[in-house]
């Protein structure tokens, strides 16, 4: 038997310094959907996510909270893993950079890079945001602040190791000439090239005013910037060089990232690779951030949306359903609680819940007889322009023409009337048919999917599965699937 395709799909790894949020939440479940899509399209899936854990903020934050680093992140960790489990989500590897295995990985991915002559000391001066460990020049701040963060940078003047960042300059700008899908969407593409193309400085790759990181394999005297430790995550964790995850997974399909660390993911990332002799990722694709009510998150307004607290207020399947169907993905979003509810009532309720609920009714009380569906109901149904719209990452707008078709069988059901007739033929092509959206759905809302497949007798496996025709057996109606909710 051939080899399964493979699908090799990331999440950033996250600081653990606070608990996941709407932010964190919306990058880890548009992950777990491309995963879930890539397994009914047969392939042999492999999903990553985990937990930046070394850097002079932790060292910091666990510092004030009286503990060693370690036995302060080692808590934080659990909440994460928690959480996803909490959202639904299916992970194949979940990473640590305190993780003995890695942090040897990340020696000679640094050694290799030190090899092929793009390591030299020197000495550093300049302005640097601890928060967001990143390095900024004078012309990089906004009002006097770190550009990332809108937090004070602080100057400093140390020896460090740099990296000759500024030699890949034109091959990473032949990089995203020959490879348009490297960096997306589109608009953040041509945000990098501009950046690239006004020229790159080296950049140090070293720290000596703190100890929280993984030796710097060259020199002692130094840890490693965390950004090159944490970079270093995606094929660490595939046992770079020689396992077997390695051979059979990289490189990456997806680096899902959000837009604020886009310059590590598409600029520094690569240029570590070409160094070291490996090859790069084959998409990047950077997503918006959110605002409440149109106004930035924060602690300090009390405006930040809890995941899981929303998820479960309303329903899990609702949560995931709204964040990729009220904005484009890539673009920023406005979370507001309104919209949320007004979703649920009018398209998960009304639409997808009434059609199941009536017709699962009418099947069980009369029963389904087999019939030709492709050319008639089913016939309906945009399948290759989802499939594209998905391998795009548009996933609003396959929703809508998910939800279109979901329309289109509803209008069959007022149209045929089979309260009336009981004609077993047309509730067999609506069952058929409803099987069909259960498994489109299936990446977005994995457990009212499956509620649908167990009471239709069916289980979601393939989406080819949509093309064969639905076994006959005893359909049972099930219970509501999303409740109206009052405003």
């Amino acid at each position: 038997m051939a080899n399964k395709k493979t699908f090799y799909v990331t999440t950033p790894i996250y600081y653990p310094t606070a608990k996941p949020h709407l932010g964190t939440a919306y990058t880890t479940i548009a992950v777990d959907i491309l995963a879930r899509w890539n397994k009914l399209l047969g392939k042999d899936v492999f999903f990553l996510t985990g937990t930046d854990e070394h850097g002079q903020k932790l060292e910091e934050a666990a510092k004030l909270a009286g503990q060693n680093p370690k036995d302060y992140v080692d808590k934080l960790v659990e909440d994460f893993k928690n959480a996803w489990k909490e959202l639904n989500i299916e992970f194949n590897g979940f990473i640590r950079t305190t993780d003995k295995e890695h942090e040897e990985i990340v020696k000679k991915i640094i050694k290799k890079i030190y090899d092929s002559g793009d390591l030299y000391e020197s000495d550093y001066e300049g302005l640097y945001c601890i928060p967001c460990e990143s390095y900024w020049t004078e012309k990089d701040l906004v009002n006097g602040k770190c550009p990332s963060c809108g937090r004070e940078v602080k100057a400093f003047k140390e020896k460090a190791y740099f990296f000759k960042l500024s030699k890949y300059q034109d091959k990473l700008l032949e990089l995203y000439k020959k490879n348009p899908r490297f960096i997306m969407p589109e608009s953040k593409r041509n945000e990098i090239i501009s950046r690239v193309k006004e020229g790159l400085k080296d950049i140090s790759f070293t720290r000596s005013q703190f100890k929280w990181g993984i030796e710097f394999p060259i020199n002692k005297n130094y840890v490693l910037w965390v950004w090159p430790d944490a970079l270093s995550n995606y094929i660490s964790a595939l046992d770079w060089p020689n396992g077997k995850n390695f051979k059979k997974f990289w490189p990456a399909d997806c680096h899902l990232v959000g837009k604020d660390i886009i310059w590590f993911h598409c600029v520094i990332w690569p240029a570590m690779l070409f160094s070291a002799g490996i090859e790069v990722p084959k998409t990047i694709f950077a997503h918006g951030w959110w605002t409440a009510n149109g106004e930035k998150m924060s602690k300090s307004k009390g405006n930040v949306v809890d995941p899981l607290e929303l998820s479960k207020k309303y329903s899990l399947d609702s949560f995931r359903y709204f964040i990729f169907r009220a904005t484009p993905f890539g673009e920023d979003g406005d979370f507001s609680e309104k919209a949320l509810v007004d979703r649920h009532n009018n398209e998960l309720a009304n639409k997808l819940g009434n059609l199941v609920s009536r017709v699962t009714a009418l099947a069980e009380k009369y029963g389904i007889e087999k019939a030709e569906n492709k050319n008639k109901l089913l016939g309906k149904l945009k399948l290759k322009e989802i499939e594209k719209l998905i391998d795009n990452y548009e996933f609003d707008k396959a929703l809508n023409l998910i939800f279109e078709f979901i329309d289109k069988c509803n209008e069959y059901v007022q149209e045929k009337k089979p309260w009336e007739t009981h004609d077993k033929k047309i509730l067999y092509e609506l069952i058929d048919s409803i099987k069909a959206i259960a498994i489109l759905l299936w990446a977005f809302m994995p457990e009212t999917c499956e509620k649908i497949a167990s009471n239709l007798g069916f289980e979601i496996k393939d989406l080819k599965d949509i093309g064969k025709a639905i076994k006959i057996s005893k359909i049972k109606k099930g219970e509501i699937l999303f409740k109206k909710i009052e405003s």
